[in-house]
């Protein structure tokens, strides 16, 4: 079953916390967000439905490897986006920021794809 863009965010948001610390709970994802506990704890639920995530007895939360493959793609197409924003058409970083964050969920494969090759043409390389 495919993620929907929050599942998508909550993913990638795992992903990020995990780089700095190894104990990820629920309410660092909520804060980091800004959603509610309760938001995050139904949106933990379908993650760990999904396959995506492992949650411990003592509230730690974990990515699958499914889930890890997951928030690395989307990180990944995240920061391609963000890089040609910036880099290639001088949009200034929040903008692309933002602008990135959006265009990740909804970009085609073909135009990811093709993206990455420009992008990787130039001498880019993956953040990942």
């Amino acid at each position: 079953m495919p993620l929907y863009e929050s599942g998508e965010d909550y993913l990638e948001t795992i992903y990020l916390l995990s780089k700095k610390s190894d104990f990820i709970r629920s309410v660092d994802i909520a804060n980091e967000l800004n959603y509610t506990k309760a938001s995050v704890s139904r949106a933990m639920k379908i993650l760990r439905n999904e396959g995506m995530i492992i949650m411990s007895e003592h509230g730690q939360i974990r990515l699958t490897k499914a889930g890890m493959q997951k928030a690395k793609d989307i990180y990944s197409r995240h920061t391609l986006i963000m890089d040609f924003f910036a880099q290639e058409l001088g949009v200034n970083a929040v903008t692309a920021e933002k602008d990135a964050c959006r265009i990740e969920h909804v970009i085609s494969e073909e135009t990811y794809l093709r993206l990455r090759s420009y992008m990787e043409a130039r001498g880019y390389q993956t953040h990942i």
